[in-house]
């Protein structure tokens, strides 16, 4: 059964590689493995990838009752509380040395969105209640600094003043707003809401939804856009089928978790038809494409896409279990990943990206400021927890 082989690839595979990354000199986790494996412990460490190591240990042991788990958890919580936490002026800094020191001290919303998800996972794990209030903590910086009228802004200073955004701008465009970190904030609020039922953050998720529906879907194309410029205009004919395959499953659990039947009428419609059409555009036989811009299909098989895909169409089946061609898909992905983007070497992971022959692409390391056990993590937690046959 698949899921017996994910959960072993989960105790067997990731959490050992990730433990081993563990710092124990200068705290946190090393922040870099090139594509030939050579580790570089003087390598700067990200924000994103401590939170998303955070987040991965706190939910291995939630779904595996494995103590180790927890005492990595800590240990990359306390690295978070006593490096990336800016004392003076708030919020955590993009990146720090390898020894803690300010590296790229940006104060990026989408970085203190993950940094709130792996305190509220922490939280639920240890029972920490300086996580929790950290992660409000962080939570007001952002309703203070990051958000308008319109929804969040998203590049600041140090200081939290305004600056360009070029972190969450791709594709030669400079957006002021993005689909990607408003689906992430919902995601750290969220997980907020679920260890904490808290009104304010239940508002907070009703507005985010909101944008969603009314701003981000884009309903004559059935996809989410992607770049905004400040009045949440689309800068881009962009399709990108990782996020909007990832996006109809955590929108799904936000309406789970809030519990409120407006937004679950609202937003079901919506999470369907992404589904639907990511699997009619965006699959060949085996796997899923990464996006399409102008009309250009980009056929790389990128790591974090085939993890959220499986993800998207499991959840899509168990909605709607008249729909197995979803349920065939996720098994055909899950076949295509343990051939083709597992690296078969000892001491690796996932490979970053392939062709679409299945063909590693050595531009890309196996260790990285985004490349984290976030995504293929979060993929074997569900599914043991989904415990669904496919």
């Amino acid at each position: 059964m698949r899921v017996d082989e994910i959960k072993e690839h989960l105790s067997k595979d990731l959490i050992p590689f990730w433990k081993s990354l563990k710092d124990d000199e200068f705290g946190g986790f090393y922040g870099e493995i090139d594509f030939d494996l050579n580790l570089s412990k003087r390598a700067d460490k990200g924000g994103i990838l401590n939170s998303r190591i955070l987040w991965f240990f706190s939910n291995a042991y939630l779904t595996l009752q494995d103590e180790t788990c927890l005492s990595y958890a800590k240990h990359a919580y306390d690295f978070l509380r006593k490096v990336f936490l800016d004392q003076e002026n708030g919020g955590v800094f993009w990146s720090v040395t390898y020894d803690g020191k300010p590296a790229d001290d940006t104060k990026h919303t989408y970085n203190q969105a993950f940094a709130i998800y792996g305190l509220a996972s922490y939280y639920d794990a240890a029972g920490d209640k300086e996580a929790l209030s950290l992660a409000y903590t962080l939570m007001d910086k952002i309703e203070d600094k990051c958000r308008d009228n319109i929804g969040y802004l998203e590049a600041f200073d140090r200081c939290f003043q305004p600056a360009s955004n070029e972190k969450l701008s791709e594709n030669g465009v400079m957006a002021s707003r993005t689909m990607n970190t408003l689906l992430h904030v919902l995601e750290a609020y969220t997980e907020v809401y679920r260890v904490d039922k808290n009104a304010m953050v239940a508002d907070k998720m009703r507005w985010m939804l909101t944008i969603f529906a009314d701003q981000i879907y884009n309903p004559a194309k059935r996809r989410l856009e992607v770049f905004f410029d400040w009045d949440m205009n689309s800068l881009l004919d962009l399709n990108s089928y990782g996020h909007d395959i990832e996006a109809s499953w955590l929108v799904d659990r936000s309406v789970e978790i809030l519990k409120d039947p407006v937004y679950l009428a609202r937003i079901a419609p919506v999470t369907r038809e992404l589904t639907a059409h990511i699997h009619s555009v965006a699959m060949d036989e085996t796997s899923l494409y990464n996006e399409c811009e102008d009309g250009n299909l980009d056929t790389k098989k990128v790591w974090w896409v085939q993890a959220e895909a499986i993800l998207g169409f499991l959840n899509g089946y168990q909605k709607d279990p008249s729909k197995v061609e979803y349920l065939e898909s996720a098994g055909k992905i899950w076949d295509f990943i343990k051939v083709y983007m597992i690296d078969p070497r000892e001491g690796s992971e996932w490979f970053f990206e392939l062709t679409k022959e299945g063909t590693p692409m050595s531009t890309r390391g196996i260790v990285g400021p985004w490349k984290c056990p976030y995504h293929n993590g979060r993929m074997c937690f569900e599914i043991i927890n989904r415990n669904i046959t496919f």
